[in-house]
């Protein structure tokens, strides 16, 4: 007689569970981006921007770092803490922005415009920082911007909306990489405008790599959009702003995973995703399962080439000088 065996489900509590032994075990720390799964920002001992994680990741005494996010974060902070592990759950977890641009074709860039600063967003890979003099996230690239003398030229890459949008707020003229993040470009003006017109008291929060940041921020000066206050921020500056604005309802134009956090800060409060279809694949493809068989098997492991994270890391040790009201010439 043939007995069936029934495999065992692990339930949620017992994923969890076995998460926080094992963190305690390997004296790690999980950090989580906005955008990931629920149950992945649960578990998480610290959720936030890409500043806000490359901070944790530069500071943190434990000796494994989990970075739930997608890869050119995990690189980063190898290139932060090279004396700890680094693991990111899902070696698969890319970007689509990150991906708009290579370390050859930046050089040529640089040698198509000899003595020009180049300015990269976090959202690239260690090769692509190496070749830059300033790294930026969307929470202090104005900074950084502003940071540089007014006779310099500046390349700015790779994300072209967040590029355009540094263009109105500094006034600075920049050469800017034509890149985009697919999930935030999809984010269409009509979009925003059909949730206007269902919510009319909404605040409205806009993340500058979105595609309709340019238009959107072209009808508020020509004073086509009125009504509550509409906001271009960071992903951080959206969650400030949720939990300190007196709005009640807010429509968000960025991916919809940082709802997750804006309702535990703020559950009195309503947030309505400026599209449902702004999901970012990559950033789910981490799961609680994954972490706990990350930290079980201690893999997949980040490393970046030590030539190339010694560059890489001029570029974001200016960053983060600049985030803490430094001068940081190039």
């Amino acid at each position: 007689m043939t007995v069936a065996i029934t495999p065992q489900t692990t339930t949620r509590q017992e994923l969890v569970d076995r998460v926080a032994r094992l963190r305690r075990e390997r004296n790690a720390v999980i950090l989580a981006h906005n955008y990931q799964l629920p149950e992945v920002q649960d578990v998480a001992d610290y959720v936030g921007d890409s500043l806000g994680l490359s901070q944790q990741a530069a500071s943190t005494s434990a000796d494994v770092i989990v970075f739930c996010g997608v890869h050119f974060m995990a690189e980063t902070a190898a290139i932060l803490s090279p004396d700890k592990t680094v693991l990111l759950p899902d070696l698969d977890a890319g970007c689509s922005l990150a991906a708009t641009i290579t370390a050859e074709q930046l050089r040529e860039w640089k040698r198509q415009h000899p003595g020009a600063v180049v300015v990269s967003y976090v959202n690239t890979t260690a090769e692509v920082k190496a070749e830059s003099d300033y790294c930026c996230t969307s929470s202090n690239a104005e900074a950084v911007i502003r940071s540089i003398p007014e006779d310099r030229e500046i390349l700015f890459c790779p994300d072209m909306f967040l590029g355009a949008h540094l263009e109105r707020v500094t006034g600075r003229r920049m050469h800017v990489w034509m890149g985009e993040c697919h999930v935030h470009a999809g984010i269409e003006p009509q979009q925003l405008d059909a949730e206007r017109r269902l919510h009319p008291d909404a605040e409205l929060l806009i993340h500058p790599e979105c595609g309709c940041t340019s238009s959107t921020m072209y009808r508020m000066s020509s004073g086509d959009i009125g009504g509550p206050a509409t906001v271009v921020t960071s992903t951080e500056g959206m969650v400030r702003r949720a939990a300190a604005s007196p709005a009640s309802t807010f429509i968000v134009a960025t991916e919809v995973g940082i709802i997750h956090r804006m309702q535990q800060l703020a559950p009195q409060k309503r947030f309505l995703p400026a599209s449902d279809a702004a999901v970012c694949g990559y950033m789910k493809m981490i799961t609680l399962e994954k972490v706990a068989a990350s930290l079980e098997r201690m893999q997949p492991r980040v490393t970046v080439d030590p030539a190339v994270a010694a560059r890489a890391r001029r570029a974001i040790d200016r960053m983060m000088a600049v985030s803490r009201g430094e001068v940081a010439a190039a």
